[in-house]
């Protein structure tokens, strides 16, 4: 059966280029996401008087002047279009990718209010799993793949952004064909680190709360990981960090992100989650005492399976 799966420059170099530390600190909390973006996002279209109205921009695109204003937040972009409310257009600078552009697009009054018919946004909040902090640099990873605008699946471009603590109130259950996710209440003022950059490898910045320096586990290389038993670290209710039982059933060195293949066999975390949800992404996977990879996709239609990233990627990211 074909299996559907959520999205939960190759550098050939020799290992020892890379200068990730030979242990780490555990993680498997949950922590809260939040990124602001850098410039505006465009997500969608509205209609003015009955229609959608042409333009240049498509979902995805970052606005990031209007005229020559710099706009970097939806308040900017708002204030710098009520100059051009009495020309009735206005010249925007975008991103599309690597490449700017400029575009005009008309301003419309409806209602006695001045309309553009973009939908926009200039941040995302979430949450994901903690999966390791390097003692020797303070430096964090998580999740184990990219922050992505849901409306457009567009990578988010960071300009500031922070992870903070969160507790898991409740758990929407996954069920074949339909993953469940993490539900949780946030405490944005709790900051545990900033977040630098967002890739498909994870999220990665400076962690600033305190930890135990000596609460450390080993790192595996990708040729001692093996098909066989193993644990994942995640949180279930509140912020208590709990290990669950999986099986390797599938090692891939040559794929770029899912190595690891697994099946939870867990019957409490079966029970509670049915499976792996959103919000697990950066969950710890380790086996023989050693730190191996994280979790990041499940299979949509066999939510008991999933897939792993190889921890050393995330330790070579974390680095660049």
């Amino acid at each position: 059966m074909k299996k559907f799966i959520v999205f939960l420059i190759a550098m050939f170099l020799p290992v020892s280029v890379w200068a990730y530390s030979s242990e780490v600190i555990l993680g498997g909390e949950t922590i809260g996401i939040h990124i602001e973006s850098d410039g505006v996002m465009v997500i969608g279209f509205y209609k003015i008087d009955g229609k959608y109205h042409k333009s240049d921009l498509v979902e995805g695109d970052i606005i990031t002047k209007v005229g020559d204003k710099s706009v970097s937040s939806t308040q900017d972009l708002s204030s710098a279009l009520e100059e051009y409310v009495d020309d009735g257009e206005v010249l925007i600078t975008y991103k599309r990718g690597d490449k700017e552009k400029v575009t005009t697009i008309e301003l419309f009054l409806e209602n006695g209010v001045y309309k553009t018919g973009l939908y926009v946004k200039d941040g995302i909040t979430g949450i994901g799993t903690l999966t390791f902090i390097d003692p020797a640099t303070g430096i964090y990873g998580a999740l184990g793949h990219e922050v992505l605008e849901s409306k457009t699946s567009k990578i988010v471009e960071v300009k500031t952004g922070s992870i903070f603590k969160n507790e898991i109130t409740s758990i929407d259950e996954s069920a074949d064909g339909k993953p469940g996710s993490k539900n949780a209440k946030f405490y944005y003022n709790t900051v545990y680190g900033d977040i630098d950059k967002n890739t498909k490898f994870g999220i990665y910045g400076e962690y600033s709360a305190s930890y135990d320096e000596e609460d450390l586990i080993e790192i595996a290389e990708p040729e001692e990981v093996k098909v066989g038993k193993a644990t994942i670290y995640t949180v279930l209710e509140d912020e208590t960090v709990e290990e669950f039982e999986i099986e390797i059933t599938k090692i891939n060195e040559n794929s770029e992100i899912k190595n690891i293949s697994f099946e939870i066999t867990d019957e409490r975390l079966l029970d509670e989650a049915g499976g792996v949800v959103q919000g697990m992404s950066g969950s710890p996977i380790v086996q023989d005492g050693k730190l191996v990879g994280a979790v990041t996709h499940v299979v949509t239609d066999q939510v008991a399976t999933g897939y792993g990233l190889f921890i050393t990627t995330m330790l070579e990211e974390s680095e660049k």
